[in-house]
């Protein structure tokens, strides 16, 4: 992998820490700097969890961690069926959480659920007599089948300092959407993981772009899986058929977009650790006295 990130982090010889960080600028030099070893360091790991990074993520992501962006930010993570994104999603969630709760910590991340925002079909469901044969017919592998336009709404409203009803979508097999239901506050990092989060109509939504790659037969395998556990039963491989072809036009073309490409299949202690690295230096820069 060729690695995008040049810099060599340098410590202040003759400043001490405190006052050097004093000025706005040397803040953001410093963390810059800090991520950039970071990101470097894991990226050169045999078994990094990255599989791209754009130097221009590591800027930003700078920029928030030292206060020169004020407000909140949002995080958008891609993926086909069964690449780890949820997994993913919710090892940033809970480690970023552990961390707040340790430092007393409000409101330091909401998830917003992609899949939540799909369109009530239970009507159909109940026609077709169980979720295996309405899964027969009615495409749910495109981003025509989610509300994404009242998905970015909500982020853009939440980002705005607002708090926000979410709806709420039954992955069961029903197909019941119900609205309004789960309370969003606003946070200081918004998070929402999908198949469809990094698509057109809500994409420019979040500050950083994240894809999970996943290699064709590891994907396959957890589909199979996931199928047993939602009774797709003997529609398992036409929904996989279907899933893969319309992820060749709807979800593949959406890397391009990423700011960052993990490795779906890294050790989900990998991905845990590096967010802990992320926040021993927000710790050594806001929370050492």
């Amino acid at each position: 992998m060729q690695n995008t990130l040049t810099k060599n982090y340098t410590s202040t010889e003759t400043q001490s820490l405190s006052s050097f960080l004093h000025s706005d600028r040397n803040l953001f030099l410093y963390i810059e700097k800090r991520l950039n070893k970071i990101f470097f360091e894991e990226m050169n790991h045999k078994n990094s969890i990255f599989r791209k990074v754009k130097s221009s993520a590591i800027q930003k992501m700078a920029l928030f961690l030292s206060n020169n962006i004020t407000r909140s930010c949002s995080i958008g993570i891609a993926g086909e069926t069964a690449s780890g994104k949820s997994t993913i999603a919710l090892d940033i969630i809970n480690t970023i959480q552990n961390f707040a709760q340790e430092y007393c910590i409000k409101n330091a991340i909401t998830r917003i659920n992609t899949d939540d925002y799909y369109y009530d079909r239970s009507d159909m469901v109940k026609k077709a007599g169980s979720f295996a044969e309405f899964a027969k017919h009615y495409d749910l592998d495109v981003p025509e089948a989610l509300e994404l336009e009242l998905m970015k709404n909500h982020i853009k409203s939440l980002l705005l300092g607002n708090e926000v009803l979410l709806p709420e979508y039954d992955m069961s097999g029903t197909a019941i959407r119900r609205d309004n239901v789960k309370l969003a506050l606003p946070s200081k990092i918004i998070i929402s993981e999908g198949l469809f989060t990094l698509t057109d109509k809500v994409v420019d939504a979040f500050d950083f772009k994240i894809f999970v790659d996943v290699s064709h037969n590891v994907q396959k395998e957890r589909f199979y899986k996931r199928a047993v556990e939602r009774d797709l039963g003997d529609s398992a491989d036409e929904v996989y058929e279907n899933a893969s072809t319309k992820a060749k036009t709807h979800i593949h073309p959406t890397a391009s977009k990423a700011d960052i490409i993990l490795s779906g299949e890294a050790d989900r202690s990998a991905y845990r650790e590096f967010i802990c690295k992320i926040l021993q230096l927000v710790k050594e820069v806001y929370y050492n006295g």
